[in-house]
């Protein structure tokens, strides 16, 4: 049995769940998320508690069950909390200005580079080399923080680039003077 598939999902006060079917839609202070569920799964809403059934032991069925759990639980935990995705740019004369809801990044090219929020998507910028993803949709701001790293990724000889906040970028030797 899948043990994250078993693990029942608290739901905060101040968030909706609604399954209609297949279909399940979470609604919350900070916002509203759906999702279609697989078919042979049922979801079953009580005492502030989801839980996520299967029918059968078929391999299938086992492959979604906990997928489908843990999706639910980042839809309640998105629109009870929100997510957070922070980057950091290294690399003389690399920073970023936030203009409207657009970025606007310094990355060592001829150009500034320029990277509009997508719908659901809010940035911040505490300073000029500092970037907050934030959103309800956890999918969403891995993916946007992901093409934002991909803009500049760090090199492994000086550190230069974008980077997440707590990576560890592996660092290589450069050329061995004699």
């Amino acid at each position: 049995m899948s043990r994250i598939g078993k693990k029942p999902v608290q739901i905060p006060a101040g968030v909706d769940v609604a399954v209609d079917g297949s279909h399940v839609t979470v609604k919350g202070p900070k916002g509203q998320l759906e999702l279609d569920v697989y078919n042979k799964l049922s979801i079953e809403v009580a005492d502030g508690v989801l839980t996520v059934v299967r029918p059968d032991d078929e391999r299938e069925t086992r492959a979604r069950h906990g997928l489908t759990r843990a999706l639910i639980h980042n839809m309640v935990v998105g629109v009870s909390e929100g997510f957070t995705k922070s980057l950091e740019l290294a690399g003389v004369g690399y920073r970023v200005v936030l203009k409207g809801n657009t970025l606007e990044l310094s990355l060592g090219f001829s150009h500034p580079v320029l990277y509009p929020a997508p719908e659901g998507i809010t940035f911040e910028v505490p300073d000029n080399t500092h970037i907050n993803v934030k959103g309800i949709n956890k999918q969403q701001v891995g993916q946007v923080a992901a093409e934002i790293r991909g803009k500049r990724p760090p090199e492994p000889y000086k550190g230069k680039g974008i980077h997440y906040v707590g990576e560890h970028i592996r660092r290589k030797l450069g050329k061995a003077a004699k």
